[in-house]
């Protein structure tokens, strides 16, 4: 359909080709038009005007937003002027033969093509340059800090748009882009020149209000470095979202605050879309501990590939009622399901699954936090072992596609009791069927380190103490800890749920660790104050349970790649079925029992790795685990899976 501005748009491009064919006889004839050539000039005005509307109605430039017209648009402005020449010129020797001089259709061709494109730019030079530039000067005076793709992206952005913002300059680290400039404006000096510009245009009168971090693609050391270097400054600053924040839809296009994610700098990840909808499309999921930070993010994410129902299994009433509140408002098309529920019940995850149909998991629940664990053996080993147990002899007995454990690096060489049930859970689900010898195809777990944000962790923490003025605690100045955010962890459990062949441990590429005294500093020079001065950093002493290094895999595990980069294969054999059902049988007894000594004892016939707090009190037999093992596992089977 055409509208009044299409209709306008497209008459303006005639007069163009007509005033370009003019200007080329006018050309070729120094200005003065024989009479031998006036009979076969009015013909091909006819011919070219006509030729050059229909390559442009047909190269659609009649459509293009002219005020935002660049190089891609222009090389399409080149292509339709050649092809509208070409026509041109095959109908102008079809009707006028060698009688038209042949210098014309050369001639034309460069006027054509610069007078289209002429009167296009000129719309964007409009909108881009001569408006802006009235108001230049008037607005919020800021510096953005690099001089690079998405600086200019937010220059031209800025400079456009009446916002009241002025960019005076620009701040870059690369050596090679000083005493230039971008977009017309200076490239001023280094970041470690931020103190001098700042105290500059304050002399000036013309104080500079806020910094803006241009560098969404920059890693943990140099955003850390960009930060220092404003917080010198002495101004606000804030910083573009990433990439792959934008491609998450975590936050909207716009300027952020700085987070502590953005000290990590962790390169965004990608994933197999296709692959995880072919997992995920017209299946019904359950996820259990669905209320929780990694459970809640995995609710999101998964309803995002059009599940044909999704289960949100959970204790907690108040957390599924708020987070089914946020998935029918986000997703009003997903069939969604709340069930409260406690996995140690496994009369209630049979009856989930039988009403639900439910053909993939994702098992989430669990206890976690370390200190609590280590005073409530008994709880945490009902719930992380045998509650895993329950869900996963549930998925076999339903005979789900997927069964996928959301495990920890605490897991690895455990020295806590979270540790320790978190290794047992991951041998559980690798010995999975317990009832036949052959492995489950479908069932894996993903072991990864801490998620940045979620409930009870350490960011939260020290944002808390740090608001109530002090002091932030850590337990040990050499603690180091692997991070990631919650959205890549959720999104690579979901990518390595599509690699499982049965048997399998993943683990996720954390990265590098992270220092936490020096993340705590970090979070509070973000709130804008000193470390040890505004806010003090004291050194409380390990808890029980806590390590100083996490690790991810154990010694006898061969780690494989996957295609892809960020998720590795574990392989270590698959535990013997039998001998871990009559482990878990007598496990009940220790339960009821109620003693923690012999219960942790029976835990060590498993994880003779573990080397916490209550290993001493474990009675004799656990600091011999390879003797003790013997009458539960058979010796074939320690080989194989160093059980």
């Amino acid at each position: 359909m055409f509208s009044i501005r299409k209709i306008i748009l497209l008459l303006s491009l005639a007069l163009a080709a007509a005033l370009a064919y003019i200007g080329a006889f006018l050309l070729r004839f120094e200005f003065t038009l024989p009479a031998s050539v006036a009979g076969v000039f009015g013909i091909g005005l006819c011919i070219f005007v006509t030729a050059k509307i229909v390559m442009c109605w047909a190269f659609g430039l009649h459509e293009n937003r002219w005020q935002l017209v660049g190089l891609v648009d222009l090389c399409q402005i080149a292509l339709a002027n050649f092809c509208a020449s070409l026509l041109a010129v095959t109908m102008t020797a079809m009707y006028l033969g060698p009688t038209f001089p042949r210098s014309i259709y050369v001639i034309d061709a460069m006027l054509c093509f610069l007078a289209t494109a002429g009167i296009q730019f000129s719309a964007r030079l409009f909108r881009e340059v001569l408006l802006p530039s009235r108001k230049r000067g008037k607005g919020k005076p800021i510096l953005v800090y690099g001089a690079g793709a998405a600086g200019l992206q937010l220059a031209k952005e800025l400079h456009s748009r009446r916002l009241g913002i002025d960019i005076v300059g620009f701040l870059d680290d690369d050596p090679g882009k000083q005493n230039t400039s971008l977009n017309g404006l200076p490239i001023l000096g280094t970041g470690r020149d931020a103190v001098r510009l700042v105290t500059l245009f304050e002399k000036n009168q013309k104080s500079i209000s806020e910094i803006i971090i241009a560098m969404p693609s920059a890693n943990g050391r140099l955003m850390r470095t960009a930060i220092a270097n404003c917080r010198a400054a002495g101004v606000p600053f804030k910083t573009l979202p990433s990439v792959s924040e934008l491609l998450n839809g975590h936050i909207s296009r716009q300027i952020r605050e700085v987070s502590p994610n953005d000290l990590l700098g962790r390169e965004p990840v990608y994933i197999d879309e296709s692959r995880i909808g072919e997992a995920i499309t017209g299946q019904s999921v359950l996820v259990t501990g669905g209320c929780g930070s990694i459970g809640s993010e995995l609710c999101r994410q998964l309803a995002k590939f059009s599940p044909r129902k999704l289960v949100v299994f959970d204790q907690a009433e108040s957390e599924t009622f708020m987070l089914a509140m946020e998935l029918r408002f986000r997703f009003p098309a997903l069939d969604l399901v709340t069930e409260i529920g406690d996995i140690v019940r496994s009369s209630r995850v049979e009856e989930v699954m039988t009403r639900h149909g439910v053909e993939v998991v994702f098992h989430a629940a669990a206890y976690k936090h370390v200190p609590l664990m280590e005073a409530n053996v008994p709880e945490a080993v009902e719930n992380n072992v045998l509650g895993t147990y329950n869900v996963a002899q549930a998925a076999c007995n339903h005979g789900v596609k997927k069964f996928v454990l959301i495990s920890s690096d605490k897991a690895v060489n455990p020295t806590s009791i979270m540790g320790l049930t978190k290794r047992v859970a991951e041998i559980i689900v690798s010995a999975m069927p317990l009832d036949f010898p052959a492995a489950a195809s479908g069932f894996v777990s993903v072991r990864f380190g801490n998620v940045l944000g979620s409930s009870g962790s350490v960011l939260p923490v020290f944002r808390r103490q740090i608001v109530d003025g002090g002091p932030v605690t850590i337990t040990h100045p050499d603690m180091h800890r692997y991070f990631m955010s919650i959205s890549e962890a959720v999104l690579l459990v979901l990518q390595a749920s599509t690699m499982g062949e049965g048997s399998e441990v993943f683990v996720l590429d954390m990265g590098e660790p992270v220092a936490i005294i020096e993340l705590a500093r970090n979070m509070i020079r973000l709130a804008g104050l000193v470390p040890d001065e505004d806010i003090e950093i004291r050194v409380t002493g390990l808890r029980p349970g806590e390590k100083l290094f996490e690790e991810l895999t154990l010694d006898d595990e061969e780690v494989q790649r996957t295609e892809h980069n960020k998720i590795r294969r574990l392989r270590s054999g698959r535990p013997n079925p039998n001998s871990v059902r009559r482990w878990l049988e007598n496990l009940h007894v220790q339960l009821m029992e109620g003693n923690v000594d012999e219960l942790v004892s029976h835990m060590t016939l498993l994880v003779p790795e573990y080397q916490g707090r209550f290993r001493d009190n474990a009675g004799r037999e656990a600091l011999q685990p390879a003797a003790a093992v013997q009458g539960f596992v058979e010796p074939a089977v320690l080989e194989a899976t160093a059980l």
